[in-house]
C-alpha cells in the first residue's frame, strides 16, 4: 500500500547557483572514458583492447567475479588508451568518438510478454545491469541473490539537485517500460518515491508499482531513507536500487534496441556563468560539458553533488551514474581568530556563533573550507538531530573504525551507504571523513560475511 513519507531529522543546506530549467544540446565531445572505479568493488577484465573499434553498446570489459556483468562504451569509436596505475590496475578506458555514432542493436523487446529471467538476460547482454545497485553494501547487485523489493527514489533532495520532473519530462513510456521490466524480477514489490509537491512527475500514472509521496529536509530523497519507512532491510535480505535516469537508459533499450546513455545534465553552483542543463552522454570529458559556461578561476568543480561528489579536473570524466556537475569557490583563505566571532555568510546547526537559522530561506555561496582541523571524535549529540535513520550514528563509524563486524551488524549497517553519512560529515566538528569511513567498513562486511 503506498504511503507518505515525512521526515523532520536532516537539514536541507541552500546554495546559489540553481540550474536554470533550460537545456542546452551539446555537440558530441571527442573523447569519452569508462572508469572501473565508478562501480565499487569490481576487478574489470578488459574485452577491447587499445585499437579495438566499438559501438555504442559493445562491452568494454566484464566483471571478474561474474562474467555476465557486462560494462559497455557510451559511444562508438575506437578505444585508443587503457590508462593504468599501481600494479596495472585499471583506471580508465578511453575512446575517441566517431563524428557518426553506431550503436549495436539489442532488438526491441515487448517487456509484458518478457519472463523474469528474460529481463535479467538482456540486461546482461546490453549491459545495463550495473544500473541494478543493491544493499546491503551499495554495490553493483548480485544477479544470484533474489531481492525482497526494489526502491527508486525520483525525488533528489541533496544541494543544487537535478530536478527529476524536468530532467525527465517526455520520457514516461521508457520508464513504465522499465518499471514494469522490473516488477518481473522480484517477487516483491517496486517502490517509487516522488515528492508530496510534484505535480508534474513524470512517474505520477505509471503502474504496476507503489508510488510514494516523500517531503521534508534532505535527505528524504536518499533512498536509505525511504527503504527505511517503507520495507527495512534485516540479515540476509537483500533490496535493489535503480536511479531514475538509468530506468531511461533500460527503457530506451527495451523500445529501441539501442544502448543510449545520454543524459539530461544539470550544471549548478555559483562557478557557473549560466547554472542551466545541458545534454551528454555519460563518461563525456568534463571540459566539453562544461565549455564555455565555467569561471575556472579559484574553482573546485565536482562530479555529483557537493556532499557525496567526486572532485574533478576538466581533463576528467563525468561519473557513469552522475547527472550533476556542480562547480563552487575553492576554500582557500582563512582568517585569523575566525572562529571567536560571530558568522552571518555559513550555515550551522548550531546557534552559537553563526545566524543561519534565522532566516532559513537564505541561499549561501559556500567554500570548500572546512573551517577546522581533523581531530578526534568529539560526541555532542549533534548527529542524531540531522539523521533520520533509525540508527546511531556515532557508535556505527567507530565500530566502522575497529572493525568489529558483530557491532555494525548489530547497529544497522546493513541499510545505509555511504551518502546517508554525507550530512553528519558536513557538520562534524572533528572534520571526519565519514564516508570514507562507512565505505570501508562496509567492504570489509562484504568481504567476510559474502
Amino acid at each position: 500500500m503506498s504511503k507518505d513519507i515525512r521526515i523532520k531529522k536532516g537539514l536541507d543546506i541552500k546554495l546559489v547557483g540553481e540550474a536554470e530549467q533550460v537545456t542546452t544540446e551539446l555537440q558530441l565531445g571527442s573523447v569519452f572514458a569508462v572508469k572501473p572505479d565508478d562501480f565499487h568493488g569490481v576487478i574489470p577484465k578488459i574485452l577491447a583492447k587499445e585499437g579495438t573499434e566499438v559501438k555504442a553498446g559493445e562491452a568494454l570489459f566484464y566483471s571478474k567475479s561474474d562474467e555476465r556483468i557486462l560494462f559497455p562504451s557510451p559511444v562508438s569509436g575506437k578505444v585508443t588508451e587503457i590508462v593504468r596505475g599501481a600494479r596495472r590496475k585499471v583506471l580508465a578506458i578511453k575512446i575517441t568518438a566517431d563524428a557518426q555514432q553506431e550503436y549495436k542493436d539489442f532488438g526491441k523487446k515487448d517487456v509484458d510478454a518478457m519472463s523474469g529471467e528474460e529481463v535479467k538476460n538482456h540486461l546482461f547482454a546490453s549491459g545495463c545491469w550495473p544500473f541494478v545497485k543493491q544493499r546491503p553494501y551499495d554495490v553493483v547487485a548480485n544477479p544470484n541473490q533474489a531481492p525482497k523489493a526494489i526502491f527508486v527514489s525520483a525525488y533528489a533532495s541533496a544541494p543544487l539537485a537535478a530536478d527529476y520532473d524536468y530532467a525527465l519530462k517526455g520520457k514516461e513510456a521508457e520508464l513504465q517500460a522499465a518499471l514494469t521490466a522490473l516488477t518481473k524480477l522480484t517477487a516483491g514489490k517496486v517502490h517509487v518515491s516522488v515528492a508530496k509537491n510534484s505535480t508534474l512527475s513524470p512517474f505520477k500514472d505509471v503502474k504496476g508499482v507503489e508510488l510514494h509521496k516523500v517531503s521534508g529536509p534532505h535527505p528524504v530523497g536518499n533512498v536509505s531513507t525511504q527503504i527505511a519507512q517503507i520495507d527495512p532491510i534485516n540479515k540476509g535480505e537483500v533490496v535493489w536500487v535503480v536511479t531514475p535516469q538509468d530506468l531511461v537508459v533500460i527503457g530506451e533499450l527495451l523500445l529501441t534496441g539501442k544502448f543510449n546513455i545520454t543524459r539530461t545534465i544539470a550544471l549548478a553552483g555559483s562557478k557557473f556563468n549560466k547554472p542551466q542543463y545541458v545534454t551528454a552522454k555519460a563518461g563525456a570529458q568534463i571540459a566539453d560539458v562544461v565549455k564555455g559556461n565555467l569561471d575556472a578561476n579559484n574553482a573546485r568543480v565536482i562530479s555529483g553533488n557537493v556532499l557525496s561528489g567526486l572532485e574533478v579536473k576538466e581533463d576528467d570524466f563525468l561519473g557513469y551514474y552522475d547527472n550533476l556537475i556542480t562547480a563552487i569557490p575553492e576554500g582557500d583563505d582563512y582568517e585569523l581568530f575566525g572562529w571567536n566571532k560571530p558568522v552571518f555568510n555559513k550555515i550551522s546547526t548550531s546557534r552559537a556563533l553563526t545566524f543561519s537559522w534565522l532566516n532559513p530561506k537564505k541561499k549561501y555561496d559556500l567554500d570548500t573550507n572546512t573551517n577546522g582541523e581533523h581531530r578526534a571524535f568529539v560526541v555532542t549529540g549533534s548527529y542524531e538531530e540531522i539523521f533520520p535513520l533509525d540508527i546511531y550514528p556515532m557508535q556505527l563509524l567507530k565500530a566502522c573504525m575497529y572493525k568489529d563486524l558483530d557491532e555494525m551488524e548489530g547497529l544497522g549497517a546493513y541499510e545505509i551507504a555511504p551518502e546517508d553519512f554525507a550530512l553528519t560529515e558536513f557538520i562534524c566538528v572533528s572534520k571526519q571523513p565519514h564516508q570514507k569511513i562507512i565505505r570501508e567498513g562496509l567492504d570489509l562486511m562484504r568481504e567476510e560475511l559474502g
